[in-house]
């Protein structure tokens, strides 16, 4: 005989729900998507085409965020609806896919609590990742190259549109660097634990000795700013080059001299872009990256200084981060947080929530501790 009695779990996720929905604030969220649908039907809209592209876009993502939530509602009305049939019937079949259905339930519930601990001031930004090589030759653009594939792996999972806006490829195997954004609600806060420096131990595929061989690739992410928020920078802090952009091994792709590189004089950094069809565009998206790192920066040395002062100088939590083992025990072990998993392969493409919870929540009572 059949009788499924799921009622403990499904009230357990209801409160958990309510809690979610009154961290997000249905009613303020309803509000802003009507008040930005009355910016998107205004009939000058895209005269100002910058404008008119900030307000689809946060209409976008406002609308992304309810029907989210307004869905999770409906499957648990849903849930319940199908227990009950699957015991009236006698269902072995329905049965088996209203437990299957509370587990993906859960689990949505838990993203979607995960994502109410970024209460960051930008957490709700899309996000400009940037991956560099470090140490380690051949093996360590490689690896810089598999991060790249695995972030892009991680948007393609969850529907998320990702934009490549640079990429410098190394005259031997994979990328000296990548920059692409992630345009998603939460993009930032979400990948923002992703941040420091990532450790590659491997046997060589490129080297004659059969050796381990150690590597490294930094990972950065930054939100992307609105212009409000942008800092003004003197022209004569400016180094412009411009150059083609180029494929993998240094070929050329591009018969003129479209690709833009911004050099920060005063602090040294550099930004570069090649992805856009001209060199106007390109400099236009260089300038915003540019600009929201420079704004970063000064936040972080104010922070910097405020600790210093009170004596409690840390060295930044994104460092040596986490280490993937692709010899011998075959491992991926998030060092701040202990979450590792067994099989690499996955983790390569692009299985990073368990990753990016853990590092949300170590955060959260980090910074609550």
């Amino acid at each position: 005989m059949i009788d499924i009695d799921l009622a403990a779990q499904i009230a357990e996720l209801r409160s958990t729900f309510a809690d979610i929905l009154s961290v997000i604030g249905v009613e303020r969220l309803e509000k802003e998507i009507a008040d930005l649908n009355e910016q998107a039907a205004a009939p000058n809209l895209w005269d100002d085409p910058e404008s008119a592209q900030k307000v689809t876009s946060a209409l976008s993502h406002r609308q992304s965020e309810l029907s989210r939530v307004t869905a999770i509602g409906r499957r648990l009305d849903d849930l319940e609806v199908l227990i009950e049939m699957a015991n009236e019937a006698q269902d072995e079949e329905s049965a088996q896919e209203a437990k299957e259905e509370l587990l993906a339930i859960q689990k949505v519930i838990g993203d979607l609590e995960v994502q109410t601990l970024l209460d960051g001031e930008y957490d709700d930004r899309a996000a400009v990742v940037t991956i560099r090589s470090g140490a380690g030759g051949d093996d360590a653009t490689d690896f810089a190259e598999m991060l790249m594939r695995m972030y892009l792996r991680w948007a393609e999972k969850h529907k998320y549109p990702v934009k490549v806006m640079d990429t410098s490829y190394a005259e031997g195997a994979g990328i000296k660097s990548a920059t692409f954004e992630i345009d998603a609600p939460y993009a930032f806060g979400t990948l923002s634990v992703e941040a420091g420096t990532h450790r590659l131990a491997r046997i060589s595929p490129f080297g004659g000795a059969d050796k381990r061989q150690t590597s490294f690739a930094a990972v950065e992410v930054i939100p992307v700013m609105e212009e409000a928020q942008q800092v003004e920078i003197p022209e004569g802090d400016i180094r412009v080059d411009v150059f083609r952009s180029s494929g993998p091994g240094g070929q050329s792709v591009n018969t003129t001299d479209s690709a833009v590189r911004l050099t920060h004089i005063p602090t040294g950094i550099v930004v570069s872009m090649q992805n856009e069809k001209s060199q106007i565009q390109n400099r236009a998206a260089a300038m915003r990256v540019l600009q929201t790192r420079l704004l970063l920066l000064k936040r972080e040395q104010e922070a910097a200084k405020k600790k210093e002062l009170a004596g409690t100088i840390t060295a930044s939590w994104g460092d040596q981060m986490r280490s993937y083992f692709l010899y011998g025990q075959q491992l991926v072990k998030d060092l701040r947080t202990g979450y590792e998993v067994g099989n690499p392969a996955t983790v390569f493409d692009g299985e990073l929530d368990g990753f990016i919870a853990a590092g949300i929540r170590w955060r959260k009572q980090s910074h609550d501790d």
